[in-house]
């Protein structure tokens, strides 16, 4: 799969350093992270794809059947994509760490690559993930970090199935914790600080 696989930006960072993933949330595009993405890794090279899948005009990455319905087939599908493109610029760029950051359907899809190839991503930050089915896991996510920010009214991830996510992830072996706050889809300081505090720790000397 080629680094060109998707419609994606590249923000540059120290050349050999960290390679920080950012994936969108349905509606969003390779835009929508990308300040995000930088403030919370000054130096690492960004790279922010485009979702290829159009739900009535908004990008996301794979299709649903409804709320909270994914069409598991493209799931699939674009899962085996992602891991691809995300190999390929690995290939490229030689980084010291990969880390994923994403949003909502952004974080679904990055859940799923950790699910398909744990060894992909040294850490990853899931914000407002809805994952309403007990992952296969292919392989081990012993020592695998992975962050979960979540709202406790957030209307469109059920509390309930975050704390299933990180039992799972847990009984797993990921190094996995939720940080809350009291809102809901929306994205709080908290969490941004949450994330840059993760984050920081994974590129520590490289």
């Amino acid at each position: 799969m080629s680094t060109q696989s998707y419609v994606h930006k590249v923000l540059p960072g120290s050349p050999g350093g960290a390679l920080l993933f950012a994936f969108h949330g349905t509606g969003g595009d390779e835009n929508q992270l990308l300040a995000l993405g930088r403030d919370l890794m000054p130096d690492a090279t960004i790279v922010a794809p485009r979702g290829d899948v159009s739900e009535f005009g908004a990008a996301r990455f794979f299709r649903r059947t409804g709320e909270g319905v994914y069409d598991m087939a493209d799931l699939a599908r674009g899962t085996e994509k992602m891991a691809a493109f995300v190999r390929a610029h690995m290939a490229a760029g030689k980084p010291s760490r990969v880390l994923g950051i994403g949003y909502s359907n952004g974080a679904n899809i990055l859940a799923s690559t950790v699910f398909l190839d744990p060894a992909l991503f040294d850490a990853a930050a899931l914000m407002h993930p809805l994952i309403p089915f007990d992952p296969a896991v292919n392989g081990d996510l012993k020592g695998r970090r992975v962050l979960i920010t979540a709202g406790r009214r957030d209307p469109i991830c059920p509390p309930d199935l975050t704390a299933r996510l990180e039992a799972s992830l847990l009984a797993r072996g990921a190094d996995a914790a939720t940080v809350w706050h009291d809102g809901g889809h929306e994205l709080r300081p908290n969490e941004i600080d949450a994330a840059r505090a993760f984050l920081q720790p994974a590129t520590a000397g490289a």
